[in-house]
């Protein structure tokens, strides 16, 4: 018996528009069309034509899965039969608005759950959706718009996506089309065009939907390039990095930068500076953080990168981004100089290969602190120096043999042993003691020319010569060292201050992002412990990011808050392996990042405590403004009742009557308050989620006033108002109420006026309603 194989997984192909009417539906269909016409089996899911004609011509002969009928609050809804689709497994189905809301009582809340169950069940996925339903687009499109979509997808749903095409209209063309009809009746069509379908909202949203796809194409052409290890740059889109040095000048390289970026369509501003490994940064920490203000004020991103070599550093960052110009400033440096140590920029310029370079030259560069040498360079130099400074020491002394006393031959190589400590450590200097020791005896202690020392004094001068040199030379080490220490504090301290920038401006991606940068690692995971001893990645960026400990190559666990945490949290990075003290980082990056999830939490958290605490805020008005009218028909109803049961009150039938039919009536009102107050409260606590629907006002408010006496009311509604999006039945409820309560606390003499009209000047289709009594 074999065992069952698991469907291989369906792709998924979306395609996005920049507003409806662009022609996503038509498009998709037409690739049914084609597919079938190649012998696929292609079905319709589901199909929203808004009434277009154009539309529904599209469908043709395609076959189509009947729609489920859902039954809510009297009302009929029909979704995708998403079993039926299962049931029948095409090759291909075609379902229309992957942002859709599914009805109440549907096995999911969003359609585009929907589509990821089809993928899952090896059935391929052609979808539609609009950049406006772009989770991570809603605050820019209300800021364009002034509408707030509450239909979103996230966008890592859309990001996972095999294919992804652009269904791109001009706004004029787009106006045009909705001129003629095609997009909305006609009685919509002009509120249309004087809102939502401005030109301006179109342009705005058209450049959404075109930098939200290249940034897709840009991740899909990073993930070829890392897939088959293409190191080298590709031009196909223009991105500017600014290599900052350790000096003023850097404000300049800034702004020279982002007027050479502005000149280039597809433009995009980098700014990186190189922290020395060993902390030997040379700009102050107020420095970084202006720098990286000023980036982004110019619309670039700041990085801070790790790397000895600051020349190599920036390439290979440059080149990590896909870099394709490199803005470096100018050395001042003499061509004396430049022999012996070549300056950063001509090292970026040698090894740029096909980036292009612009050296700008800079008038502050003169300032500029040389570049030291690494820590590891400046260790094999000493050991290299330890014998030849006695050596050279004493060729120079030899010609003076008879002119020097032994204290000044002492001093002089007491001088190179000093000498040799700042350059390396300790140890090093100990050797260049000993050695010039050896030296000082063999050609300037007699007997010269041989190891033997006569009389006390000129064996005392050498001991003491050899212990104040190797003394001195571990006081200077010391404080070199501390001195590094210091430095790789502050360098530390601003890699942390950029991580943590990140965090309260672009939340937890942003951490793991420019960790992931300062690292020069290819993938960052923020992991949870679960139960078992896995892990669950809660946050990743970079490709093939690790899944647990075990694949990362530096990793760094945070211990849980026993009082508020008892899972376990940890940051993972595969790429390179890291030194102990980078190790030290990556564990205070790695508080960083939990604190950043955290926050998320708290501010979820606050968020649902404020949507508490204006519930009840409501619920206590509400209980408030209906308290009399819950009193009124509960004393109506116990004085009929009092008055049918008292048995010493003879009253005729038809007072009796009269009496019961009060008693109904009032029961009957004080059972629509309660209902009432049972659906505010199912509303309240997401029992009961309205269904928005574009609905007409008059029809609205005619449905609600049935059970108004006749000539109590004066309808002055016009018939041309804008379709609300709301939902009819709660709007229903709340007109009921409103005009029931000015029927009652109003004389019968009274008429009731209820008007409406448009707001004028809003920026968005507002309707306002007034009923109006005199009660």
């Amino acid at each position: 018996m074999t065992a069952p194989t698991t469907p291989k997984r369906g792709i998924l192909r979306v395609y996005l528009g920049a507003a409806p009417g662009v022609g996503q539906t038509v498009a998709m269909l037409g690739e049914g069309h084609r597919r079938q016409g190649r012998g696929v089996d292609v079905v319709i899911g589901i199909v929203e034509t808004h009434g277009r004609e154009h539309t529904q011509k599209e469908i043709g002969g395609l076959p189509v899965i009947p729609r489920l009928a859902v039954s809510h609050r009297g009302i009929t809804l029909q979704e995708m039969d998403l079993d039926g689709v299962l049931q029948r497994r095409p090759q291909v189905v075609l379902v229309d608005e992957m942002a859709h809301t599914n009805a109440p009582g549907s096995l999911h809340e969003k359609r585009w759950q929907d589509i990821q169950t089809l993928i899952c069940a090896g059935i391929n996925v052609i979808t539609t959706v609009n950049v406006q339903h772009l989770e991570s687009l809603t605050d820019a499109v209300q800021a364009i718009t002034g509408i707030r979509q509450r239909e979103t997808v996230p966008d890592a749903v859309v990001r996972a996506a095999d294919q992804i095409e652009l269904v791109d209209m001009s706004p004029q063309a787009l106006r045009r089309r909705l001129a003629h009809g095609h997009v909305y009746p006609a009685e919509r069509v002009d509120a249309a065009m004087g809102n939502y379908f401005r030109e301006g909202n179109l342009g705005a949203l058209r450049e959404l939907a075109l930098l939200w796809v290249a940034d897709r194409v840009e991740e899909a052409l990073e993930r070829y390039r890392a897939q088959h290890g293409i190191s080298g740059t590709w031009p196909s889109r223009e991105r500017i990095v600014v290599a900052l040095s350790p000096g003023p000048e850097g404000e300049q390289l800034l702004r020279r930068g982002a007027r050479i970026t502005g000149r280039v369509q597809g433009r995009d501003l980098t700014a990186v500076l190189v922290v020395p490994a060993d902390g030997t940064v040379g700009t102050p920490t107020h420095e970084v953080e202006r720098l990286r203000t000023l980036t982004e004020s110019l619309g670039g991103s700041f990085h801070l990168v790790v790397g000895d070599d600051p020349a190599s550093a920036a390439l290979e960052f440059a080149r990590s981004v896909n870099g394709t110009q490199i803005v470096v400033g100018a050395s001042k440096h003499s061509r004396l100089v430049q022999v012996f140590r070549s300056s950063t920029s001509m090292s970026i310029v040698q090894g740029s290969g096909d980036i292009d370079v612009h050296m700008v030259t800079h008038p502050r560069s003169r300032t500029v602190k040389r570049r030291r040498i690494s820590r590891s360079r400046r260790t094999l130099l000493s050991w290299a120096l330890a014998p030849v400074i006695p050596v050279a020491l004493t060729l120079l002394m030899l010609p003076l043999d008879g002119q020097l006393d032994l204290s000044a031959v002492l001093l002089i190589y007491l001088l190179g042993v000093l000498g040799n400590a700042l350059v390396g450590g300790i140890l090093q200097a100990v050797f260049t003691s000993l050695a010039a020791g050896l030296m000082a005896n063999y050609f300037f202690i007699p007997p010269t020319g041989s190891l033997t020392i006569n009389g006390t004094t000129n064996v005392l001068a050498l001991v003491v010569s050899v212990l104040v040199g190797t003394t001195v030379a571990s006081v200077v080490d010391r404080s070199s060292r501390r001195a590094r220490e210091a430095e790789r504090g502050r360098s530390e301290s601003q890699l942390f201050a950029a991580i943590a920038g990140g965090g309260h401006r672009g939340g937890l991606m942003e951490v793991l992002e420019r960790a992931r940068v300062g690292f020069g690692m290819n993938a960052v995971s923020l992991l949870q412990s679960l139960p078992g001893g896995a892990w669950e990645v809660l946050e990743s960026v970079g490709e093939n990011p690790p899944q647990d400990p075990d694949q990362a190559d530096a990793f760094a666990q945070v211990d849980p808050d026993p009082a508020t945490a008892s899972t376990e949290r940890a940051l993972a990075m595969s790429g390179r392996r890291l030194s102990p003290a980078d190790l030290r980082v990556v564990e205070v990056v790695a508080a960083q990042a939990l604190a950043v999830v955290e926050r998320r939490q708290l501010e979820t958290q606050a968020a649902q405590t404020q949507a508490l605490l204006r519930t009840d805020t409501l619920r206590t008005a509400l209980l408030a403004a209906l308290s009399h009218d819950l009193r009124t028909p509960l004393a109506t109803v116990k004085a009929a009742l009092s008055s049918l049961s008292d048995q010493g009150i003879e009253l005729p039938d038809q007072d009796r009557q009269s009496l019961l039919l009060t008693a109904e009536g009032a029961t009957d009102e004080l059972a629509g308050l309660l209902e009432n107050l049972l659906d505010m409260s199912r509303l309240q606590t997401g029992a009961l989620r309205p269904i928005r629907r574009p609905v007409s006002v008059d029809e609205v408010l005619h449905r609600a006033l049935i059970s108004v006496p006749p000539g109590r009311l004066v309808d002055e509604i016009p018939d041309d108002l804008p379709l609300l999006d709301s939902d009819s039945g709660l709007l229903e409820r709340v007109f009921a109420n409103i005009v029931g309560n000015a029927v009652r606390h109003s004389p019968d003499s009274s008429p009731i006026r209820i008007t409406a009209g448009v707001v004028p000047g809003a920026a968005l289709p507002v309707v306002q309603v007034r009923v109006c009594d005199q009660g």
